[in-house]
């Protein structure tokens, strides 16, 4: 009898344990149950180091919301962020505009949110010059002067001003100017400010936040032109993505409020909103125009 006991209640208790295990799985996240998910972030900030400190937050809350462990790698340049996606190895990034048209172009990752700063998705480019330059109609009167562009995955750096060159001003930049790219946001501030060139390619949101953390100071360049407003950083997830997995992200980052950005982004961002592809179809547009991608069939 007391075998029969026994082994009766080593049934319920296998029977038990079997439920339990089975709730579990259940109500466990399912991203959970995935791989350490990868992250990176682009060179939104001088160095790797400063980027993955500043960012860093951000992506500890969506593993978190995510019920996953995580790893984070900041890249160096923004092409270095399409061949990432497009070989496998991220399964989130925070991208520049351009950078994420390169990537959509080459791999079909989706953008699924929009960053904010100073509760605004947009942004623009801008070209920064000396102090003492004198520049009454732009571009004409900076024929031959020195400018450095940035590298060319940039979309304020590179793309939009080649754009505007070629659709607006109606110019070649590297025959009118004596040219050169490749620099990173921060260097061309820092190159313009100690006059080591006459002017160079920056964004808006760069130049606010490297003249209050005082690395430049405000009166040491000026701008002198400025582009229509291009939609903020695009943060996207690879072509095989579950529609699961991409919904959740958004929620995730939408959720996000002006409190709760002040401890999980660097200074000024201010949350997300919603993004498809389509957000990003100006950005797209200007790729094709220079040439650098082709137009999908």
């Amino acid at each position: 009898m007391c075998g029969d006991v026994m082994s009766i209640n080593r049934r319920k208790f296998l029977a038990t344990t079997a439920a339990a295990a089975a709730a579990t799985s259940v109500f466990r996240p399912a991203i959970a149950q995935t791989k350490k998910l990868r992250f990176a972030v682009g060179p939104l900030l001088p160095n790797p180091e400063d980027t993955k400190k500043a960012f860093g937050p951000v992506f500890a809350h969506i593993a978190k919301e995510l019920g996953a462990d995580f790893e984070l790698s900041a890249t160096t340049d923004w092409a270095g962020m399409a061949v990432a996606m497009g070989g496998g190895q991220l399964d989130l990034a925070w991208m520049g505009p351009w950078g994420y048209i390169i990537a959509n172009n080459a791999t079909g990752c989706q953008a699924v949110a929009t960053a904010k700063y100073d509760e605004k998705p947009t942004y623009q480019a801008i070209i920064i010059a000396r102090p003492d330059l004198k520049v009454t109609k732009f571009p004409d009167d900076t024929k031959d002067k020195s400018i450095s562009f940035a590298d060319v995955g940039s979309t304020s750096g590179w793309l939009i001003p080649t754009f505007y060159a070629k659709e607006v001003w109606k110019i070649d930049p590297k025959a009118f100017w004596k040219y050169s790219d490749g620099a990173t946001h921060g260097a061309n501030e820092i190159a313009v400010s100690s006059g080591q060139v006459d002017m160079a390619t920056d964004f808006d949101r760069n130049r606010n936040a490297m003249i209050a953390s005082g690395r430049v100071k405000e009166d040491s360049n000026k701008i002198i032109w400025t582009s229509d407003p291009l939609p903020n950083d695009a943060i996207a997830v690879p072509a095989n993505a579950s529609a699961e997995m991409s919904s959740k992200v958004q929620a995730i980052l939408t959720a996000i409020t002006v409190e709760q950005a002040k401890l999980l982004l660097p200074n000024r961002y201010t949350g997300f909103v919603a993004a498809t592809h389509a957000s990003y179809r100006s950005i797209e547009n200007a790729g094709i125009s220079v040439g650098k991608i082709k137009a999908k069939v």
